[in-house]
């Protein structure tokens, strides 16, 4: 009866040095696409926080402009950077809005941030509609963010 039991055993020789490799290089090909996706979620973390930080800016400047309707006109024109500062000399709430707007853009983490204001008419003069456009870009980022509103003047 015992010689039975051990020949049903002997049969059994356990893995071989090629199941083990090939156990190995599964696991590691594993690992290595999970590092990969770990990689790729944090750069689009990355990515988003940076878009929120610039369309709070966006946000930020589309609403002084909506405060201070009669002088619409006075922001065409505002262009900021590290380098650039071109606000509007007067009147005073959109050279202060401007240079507030700059000094906050900078104080932000975004590399190298610039922004820029257009305002141009929209639909027929007597409407004294307004569209404004702000375009924010940093280092890095491939395609300027375009941020559009109308401003109604009246």
């Amino acid at each position: 009866m015992t010689t039975r039991r051990t020949d049903r055993l002997s049969g059994q020789r356990g893995f071989s040095m090629l199941e083990v490799l090939i156990a190995l290089m599964v696991l590691t090909v594993g690992l290595l696409g999970l590092a990969a996706m770990q990689e790729f979620a944090i750069l689009r973390s990355v990515d988003a926080n940076q878009l929120s930080i610039a369309t709070n800016l966006a946000v930020e400047i589309i609403d002084r402009i909506q405060y201070n309707p009669k002088n619409v006109l006075s922001y065409n024109g505002i262009n900021v950077s590290t380098t650039n500062n071109t606000c509007p000399l007067t009147p005073v709430q959109p050279n202060g809005d401007c240079t507030q707007w700059r000094q906050r853009m900078l104080a932000t983490k975004l590399p190298s941030p610039s922004g820029t204001v257009s305002v141009t008419t929209t639909g027929p003069v007597s409407l004294n509609q307004w569209l404004v456009t702000v375009r924010i870009s940093w280092k890095g980022l491939v395609v300027p963010v375009t941020f559009t509103t109308v401003v109604s003047v009246g």
